[in-house]
């Protein structure tokens, strides 16, 4: 038995209460329907700021195109760029993408990313930030977000926007961030719990923690929030 410290930190409950707090201001998020992993990773890397309902529409209209995501990989560069025009920078994410789908038949033999669950996390992750494109938010929404179904935190801009409006942690990127969180999470948030603190930080973000106009009057965190107190004190 391990033995008690004589002088146990105390619990942080920040993440707890910001959970609570949004749960109560916003309702269950949807449950999410959760993708093989490389369809999450293509999804993943169309959507790096991009609106939800655009990205949707271009996997919608990938998985209508392409009768396999090999007939995907294989088309020619200009027609992949083409076929995401509904994302952001798609000039950017066609080269990635492709490059992904390529890399990923060289290094395993075959266009696919089942093999990784039998992986531990920080090796899967590894594996897949060794594409260009492909780093700590698109990694952790891979193996969150899709049926890997494993603990990690996705900290897009939404969440990064956030968190550092609220001071959880110092200001830096999302890799680091993620990192720092997470020893604020409970012990007991399971993948699932943490999709769900993602879903309502990123509603959070795009309804009143908003980039250009917070609504920081409105907002149910204003009190715990340097940046909201100080916002509307001067309004």
């Amino acid at each position: 038995m391990d033995p008690v410290p004589l002088f146990p930190q105390p619990v942080d409950t920040r993440l707890t209460h910001l959970h609570q707090t949004l749960l109560t201001r916003y309702g269950q998020p949807a449950p999410r329907v959760q993708r093989d992993p490389l369809s999450q990773l293509i999804y993943s890397l169309l959507a790096s700021r991009t609106k939800t309902e655009d990205s949707d529409n271009v996997m919608r209209g990938l998985q209508s195109r392409y009768a396999t995501w090999e007939e995907f990989r294989d088309a020619p560069l200009a027609e992949v760029e083409q076929a995401i025009a509904g994302v952001t920078f798609p000039e950017v994410k066609a080269p990635r993408i492709k490059g992904a789908l390529m890399g990923i038949t060289a290094r395993y033999g075959s266009l696919t990313l089942d093999f990784l669950a039998k992986y531990r996390t920080d090796k899967i992750r590894e594996w897949l930030e060794g594409f260009e494109g492909v780093g700590a938010q698109v990694s952790a929404a891979v193996v969150n977000f899709s049926t890997l179904r494993r603990r990690a935190l996705c900290v897009d801009a939404n969440h990064l926007r956030v968190t550092q409006r609220l001071a959880l942690t110092p200001r830096a990127d999302a890799a680091t961030t993620e990192t720092r969180l997470m020893r604020l999470v409970p012990e007991d948030w399971d993948a699932a719990m943490l999709d769900e603190h993602h879903s309502l930080v990123k509603l959070h973000a795009q309804t009143l923690c908003t980039f250009a106009e917070p609504k920081c009057g409105a907002c149910p965190l204003v009190e715990r929030c340097p940046f909201g107190k100080k916002t509307v004190g001067q309004v």
